[in-house]
């Protein structure tokens, strides 16, 4: 009899275990939610096959063309970004 309880023991423990993990990661997503999208966003764009050392300076300094994003959301992340630097820039 005794071995049966230990196993719903560590049934139950297993179970709670998932369970929290599973809560934290939803949380996580939650709670993060903007910045994944946008790194998943750059992650899909990329381009393996070419490396970013190699890039001209020029292209790298290139403003971020809003009307050239296939989804708002990043149109308005790109808005959001150049009043942060307009902010940053200006002289108080």
């Amino acid at each position: 009899m005794g071995g049966k309880e230990r196993d719903r023991g560590a049934l139950k423990s297993a179970l709670v275990v998932a369970g929290g993990l599973a809560l934290a990661w939803v949380t996580m997503e939650t709670a993060f939610k903007p910045w994944l999208d946008r790194l998943r966003t750059s992650v899909a764009r990329s381009d393996p096959a070419t490396d970013p050392d190699d890039a001209d300076e020029t292209a790298a300094a290139a403003p971020y063309k809003a009307e050239d994003s296939k989804d708002m959301d990043d149109a308005a992340y790109a808005e959001e970004d150049m009043k942060v630097l307009e902010r940053v820039q200006a002289p108080e």
